[in-house]
């Protein structure tokens, strides 16, 4: 390393030169010009003139220096035993480090640069993957959407059955006598179906689920826990909250969440069109089970969910009613609520949206019962 304070005007020393074309020893100085090492013999005569960015360390003694040019086709070289003749050499040229400061240097170079790497790579996982996978989300084509929707349900399903009591079916409405109640279900999601006119078709079930709870999967799939039924008053505080999950459809929110949540693995996955290799459909579903909603995100599905049942005809109220009920439950997944002040916000949200008058129940008093029965025990 040039060293832009360095005196060499007085610096010289003896050391010994071999020219590379005979076994000879010459007794040399060395002299210290501004930019070369030059090498004089007892004589004067100069023997060699190396440029100190081209000097190299030769194999030699702890207390030998020993230097040749390099890329030098003779192999002349220079053996010098002053420590103090070694020591500036060392320090004007960068190639000789004696002392092992280019390498001291460059190891901390890397250590800084591996930091540096490394914090990047969390800034991306923490603030980028985020903003891409909003960025990216309006952009991915439906039928992705509904195949990586198939995916995630079904792992999702296998979620759902574990720890299930064995032979107990996990849909409600497949049993006889819950018949009249899955129609009764499947007319309340086709009325709000067809009021929402979205991209995608919905794939409403109530399963087998004892939390007060509703989760909304990418591709339109959406389920309605028994605890959620059984929390209902009405057709229409059932309503308002299906509602709200349309809205998570609408806004394609859990494909979001999923993009947010599962990362690089399955931003490929979906690139590929493939969704069952590796470990990423399995990340995705947990992701989404154990995600809360942002406020933004929440609010905009109760915006939705009052406008769609108010355009139904139905109660718009019957959201905040349901939702100061269940206030403060424990929900598993995207909670339907988060913390209490939070609630009293949308609440009060809501009801100042809440401006049409009800036509009338989404379903009438038998519809009703019989929904309240669906998850009847076989």
């Amino acid at each position: 390393m040039n060293a832009p304070n360095f005196d060499s005007s007085n610096v010289h020393g003896r050391a010994t030169f071999f020219d590379g074309l005979t076994t000879a020893r010459h007794d040399a100085v060395v002299e210290f010009a501004p930019r070369i090492l030059r090498v004089h013999g007892a004589d004067g005569r100069v023997l060699a003139q190396w440029p100190y960015d081209e000097l190299e360390t030769r194999s030699s003694p702890d207390n030998v220096l020993r230097l040749g040019r390099a890329r030098d086709a003779v192999l002349a070289r220079l053996e010098i035993r002053d420590p103090q003749l070694a020591a500036a050499i060392d320090e004007q040229s960068a190639p000789v480090d004696r002392t092992g400061r280019i390498e001291r240097g460059l190891r901390i170079k890397v250590i800084f640069w591996s930091c540096a790497a490394t914090a990047s790579l969390i800034l991306i996982a923490v603030v980028g993957m985020p903003l891409i996978a909003t960025e990216l989300t309006p952009f991915v084509p439906y039928a992705i959407e509904r195949k990586l929707g198939a995916a995630i349900d079904a792992q999702t399903r296998v979620n759902f059955n574990e720890g299930k009591r064995s032979g107990t079916p996990l849909d409600c409405g497949s049993a006889e006598k819950e018949q009249a109640g899955r129609a009764a279900f499947e007319k309340l999601i086709r009325q709000m179906e067809t009021a929402a006119g979205l991209p995608l078709p919905i794939k409403a079930t109530i399963v087998r689920k004892p939390e007060a709870n509703a989760i909304t999967l990418p591709g339109g799939h959406i389920y309605v826990f028994e605890g959620l039924v059984r929390e209902a008053r009405t057709a229409d505080e059932l309503a308002g909250i299906i509602a709200h999950e349309f809205g998570h459809v609408a806004h394609r929110d859990g494909t979001r969440t999923i993009m947010q949540g599962a990362g690089v693995a399955l931003l490929f996955g979906m690139l590929l069109g493939d969704f069952v290799g590796g470990g990423a459909v399995v990340v995705a579903a947990k992701t989404l089970l154990r995600t809360s909603y942002s406020r933004d995100v929440e609010a905009a599905a109760d915006r939705y969910g009052v406008v769609l049942v108010s355009k139904l005809g139905g109660d718009p109220r019957a959201l905040a009613a349901i939702l100061s009920r269940i206030d403060g439950g424990t929900h598993v997944g995207p909670k339907i609520l988060a913390d209490h002040p939070e609630t009293r916000d949308r609440i009060i949200a809501i009801e100042a949206m809440a401006t049409s008058t009800p036509r009338g129940p989404l379903l009438n008093q038998a519809e009703w019962a019989a929904l309240k029965s669906i998850c009847a025990e076989e």
